[in-house]
């Protein structure tokens, strides 16, 4: 005999977020708690949103946070071996996105320099929107 199931996702609400944004997620659960005496291996900055990689790192890290605690039983451990343990030493390490900063004194990263590529140069600059080139025939 067939067996139902009485939890249809398409009219369960997904479960709200503890944390309701990244910046409350950082200052109420990141900081506080994963704390490391700071200077030399561990860099850290007060202006931290200052950082597109250090925003894109902490938005991976909560958004996996967020999934990883309803998960129960392993969920966490889960989260810290496969996602805190690995970023963690990237994000406040001495060549991570802090390196230039200390807790009292933001720097702007450096921006690499870039050069415009020739169109055509890659598959990816023709457009979708305009029509192939006419091929010769003979």
């Amino acid at each position: 005999m067939p067996t139902t199931d009485s939890t249809d996702s398409s009219t369960t609400p997904a479960p709200k977020p503890f944390y309701p944004s990244l910046t409350s997620w950082v200052t109420l659960h990141f900081v506080p708690l994963y704390r490391r005496t700071l200077g030399g291996e561990f860099r850290w900055c007060a202006q931290w949103w200052q950082h597109g990689e250090a925003i894109s790192r902490l938005t991976a890290l909560w958004y996996a946070w967020e999934a990883m605690r309803l998960q129960g039983a392993t969920g966490m451990a889960l989260w810290y071996r496969d996602h805190l343990d690995h970023q963690l030493p990237v994000l406040l390490g001495p060549r991570g996105p802090f390196y230039q900063c200390t807790e009292d004194e933001h720097l702007r990263p450096h921006q690499a320099k870039l050069v415009p590529v020739p169109f055509g140069w890659l598959d990816l600059d023709q457009s979708p929107a305009s029509p192939p080139a006419p091929q010769e025939t003979s």
